[in-house]
């Protein structure tokens, strides 16, 4: 599992994150909800090993991530997958663009053979690409230009692109903001695949909604730190904490 104890981050003078502590499963759906400026993107973040907390300690499957090498934690990392709020493409086809995360994760080896096979012709597109943009039901768009996509089409290939390598965790950053009812269902039927693979999931989203369909435990991030983190049902129809009634009722307003 991904294990945070005590963990603080500040920015400049202000404190983001203040000692949280709490843990990701292998095949379950944690939501994260809570109101704008909480440092949830910045809890990904360091969930995914982008960040060094300023303090406390992350664990990945056992291990002390900032207290090995750098190549070990460069392993640990490889294992962790994420996508962004706004998707971000390459000017290349849908397939190119997915098929970019495995080949950063291949070996030298392996990238000369994808190399050759190109010299030879061949698309080189592998059973894991296809896969993941079945996945997102984009398959029969391999070769669309990633710059004709819709907003929702593209984070549906960043989805597909972090899916695409087999991550043991991914962190999901409002990926359906602004998104249509169908690309919104098609990205959350994706979540319930990466779980079913088992894939543990963090989605960080103001969507009560979202979090309620999609999720196995949600945690409430306030101002002060998490008021709760719990099974999805209780956390919303019975909460322990009277911050967590107050800001799911809109009460409690940041």
């Amino acid at each position: 599992m991904i294990r945070l104890s005590n963990v603080s981050h500040t920015y400049g003078d202000g404190p983001v994150l203040e000692d949280l502590s709490m843990s990701v499963d292998p095949g379950e759906v944690l939501a994260i909800i809570g109101p704008s400026g909480v440092g949830k993107t910045t809890l990904l973040r360091v969930l995914a090993l982008f960040v060094r907390p300023s303090s406390g300690t992350t664990e990945l499957d056992g291990r002390a991530v900032w207290s090995v090498g750098e190549s070990e934690r460069l392993a640990l990392r490889r294992r962790i997958g994420m996508v962004f709020q706004e998707a971000s493409l390459f000017d290349a086809s849908v397939v190119r663009n997915v098929e970019y995360g495995l080949r950063v994760r291949e070996s030298w080896r392996e990238r000369l053979r994808s190399q050759f096979r190109s010299v030879l012709g061949s698309n080189g597109t592998s059973e894991a690409v296809e896969e993941a943009l079945e996945v997102v039901d984009l398959d029969d768009s391999l070769e669309q230009d990633a710059d004709s996509l819709s907003g929702g089409e593209a984070q549906r290939v960043s989805f597909a692109r972090a899916l695409a390598y087999d991550p043991k965790y991914l962190m999901l950053d409002e990926p359906t903001s602004d998104l249509d009812p169908r690309n919104t269902g098609l990205i959350e039927d994706a979540i319930g695949t990466a779980r079913e693979r088992g894939i543990g999931v963090v989605v960080a989203t103001h969507d009560m909604h979202q979090a309620e369909r999609i999720a196995d435990r949600v945690g409430v991030l306030l101002g002060d730190g998490f008021s709760e983190i719990g099974p999805t049902e209780r956390v919303f129809e019975d909460p322990t904490d009277d911050r967590t009634r107050k800001f799911i009722s809109g009460e409690l307003v940041y």
